[in-house]
């Protein structure tokens, strides 16, 4: 049977000291990096403490729950993924609910955590009501938000650096000679609409290129059809690139573009946001903007389980960065051939 994984073996993984090791996952002073480092090699391991074990089991239902709009969405698969491996690791079982980016919805889930539903929540909404705010201050179990939330809410909370993934793609489509760089967004009420709007103003007057507003165009909702509806909005011959806020939208772009008899990236290129299995699967082969799905998910899981055995330390915000995955779609035109 194998040796079942201790602190000495975390601190050996982590290329830290045992003492540094303890401190890091037990909430006491720490750098980020270290904490990053420690919490990594203890999932990786499958590594629990006898302690906190125990202090997790009383008296508890043994399930943690997920809410994310939509089950569907790649995204929220790989971020399950994730959080189903750390807390499985710790002995709990994992509760899907797929709210359909409905605050109500959202609301009934919190409620029924009163109830015996679960021992924690992570939630990842797409709206911040103030109804929301309230339900999550005053939730009777733990809770971790992934998503950007108000700094006064004080809950665990898990966040992608979106607009420095905006800047991230401009630049690259700048790179490449693009010079007419169109927007299609998501609703603009939602978190990641409203992060992802103001990210795509400020990389563009950073890059120096035109902010036109007739290149920003929303979509009613984050999906690959309300991406190809969206694509007719716009203006014909005024641009020579697109960014869309997720890959699903790329993904309903490019079929619009395709359909019309638009070469993808020869006449536009496109960019989506996420870098999900559909980046890889769909022709062109898309190039986007990685947030750190799975990393967000792993982090969550893991800020959840040390909120159960510690409810009275301070609430900790992480943030994970985004890196850019270049693909076919946003190749460099080619020139063509002297005749």
């Amino acid at each position: 049977m194998p040796t079942r994984p201790t602190l000495a073996h975390v601190a050996r993984h982590a290329g830290v000291s045992l003492a540094s090791a303890s401190r890091a996952l037990n909430g006491a002073s720490a750098s980020e990096d270290m904490i990053d480092r420690v919490r990594n090699a203890a999932v990786e391991l499958g590594y629990v403490a006898d302690a906190t074990a125990r202090s997790l089991k009383v008296g508890r239902t043994e399930q943690l729950a997920l809410a994310v709009a939509d089950l569907g969405n790649p995204v929220y698969v790989s971020m399950m993924r994730a959080v189903e491996r750390t807390v499985r690791a710790a002995g709990y079982r994992l509760v899907l609910s797929s709210t359909g980016a409905d605050t109500a919805e959202e609301l009934a889930i919190l409620r029924s955590l009163g109830h015996g539903y679960a021992d924690g929540l992570i939630l990842s909404p797409l709206r911040i009501t103030d109804e929301l705010t309230a339900a999550l201050v005053n939730t009777p179990v733990p809770i971790v938000v992934i998503g950007n939330i108000p700094a006064k809410i004080p809950v665990d909370n898990v966040r992608a650096n979106s607009p420095r993934g905006v800047a991230l793609a401009i630049d690259h489509l700048k790179s490449t000679g693009r010079r007419r760089i169109a927007f299609v967004n998501g609703p603009l009420d939602t978190v990641p609409g409203s992060a992802r709007a103001r990210g795509y103003e400020a990389a563009i007057e950073s890059a120096g290129l035109p902010l036109d507003p007739r290149l920003q165009v929303l979509a009613t909702e984050f999906t690959h059809e309300a991406g190809e509806a969206a694509a007719a909005d716009l203006p014909h011959n005024r641009y020579d690139a697109v960014l869309c806020a997720n890959d699903l939208l790329a993904v309903g772009v490019m079929r619009a573009l395709t359909r019309i008899g638009v070469s993808v990236p020869q006449d536009i290129a496109v960019v989506g946001m996420d870098d999900t299995e559909l980046a890889e699967l769909c022709t062109p082969t898309l190039t986007s903007v990685n947030l750190g799905s799975e990393r967000r998910g792993q982090l969550a899981a893991q800020l959840l389980l040390e909120r159960l055995v510690d409810r009275e330390r301070a609430p900790r915000r992480s943030a994970v960065q985004p890196k850019l995955v270049v693909r076919e779609s946003s190749a460099k035109r080619q020139r063509p051939a002297r005749r």
